[in-house]
């Protein structure tokens, strides 16, 4: 008798995340967002129209797994810029978490802080883990269109970067030179 309940959320779990899955296929508007960076500057999706944007979502700043993926993306930054690529990272923490994770680690591009978690809610990634709010280590390459290109729903933080670089250049990304 007492599995019925975990059964019962165990469906419901995984029928939410299908659910989420579903919400972002290719072709579809990504979410518009406004949102501050480290720097105390403010950011939309839109100010990013005609050229693709990586669009990446993490947990907390300064954990390993999260430090890793963003040194990744900043030692790959100059192939990113070549095909003009703006490499957004997304997580819950505030703007002076960011400030210090960024001079901490030398990192090139924005940091936006969700802290009411809106955006992350947007983009179906926001969740619980170990008694707190956070985003889900997930990433969407948005077209120059402000459209999904892809959805990255499971993420290895040593490969993503490259990965990335990999599939903006299969979907057409070209070098500015």
């Amino acid at each position: 008798m007492k599995r019925t309940p975990v059964i019962l959320l165990s469906l419901l779990a995984l029928s939410l995340s299908a659910m989420a899955s579903e919400l972002f296929t290719v072709g579809q508007p990504a979410p518009e967002f406004e949102l501050y960076d480290q720097n105390g500057q403010l950011h939309a999706l839109e100010d990013y129209r005609d050229q693709w944007v990586v669009l990446y979502f993490y947990p907390k700043d300064e954990t390993p797994g999260c430090t890793t993926e963003a040194c990744e993306f900043r030692d790959n930054i100059f192939a990113f810029r070549k095909i003009n690529a703006q490499i957004l990272g997304v997580s819950l923490d505030d703007v002076e978490s960011h400030r210090k994770f960024s001079e901490n680690h030398g990192l090139p591009f924005p940091l936006l802080a969700d802290s009411n978690g809106k955006a992350a809610g947007a983009y179906g990634v926001k969740t619980r883990m170990f008694g707190m709010t956070v985003a889900k280590r997930q990433t969407f390459l948005i077209g120059p269109d402000g459209t999904i290109a892809k959805h990255y729903e499971k993420v290895k933080p040593a490969d993503h970067s490259a990965q990335v670089l990999a599939d903006l250049k299969e979907l057409g990304a070209t070098s500015l030179d």
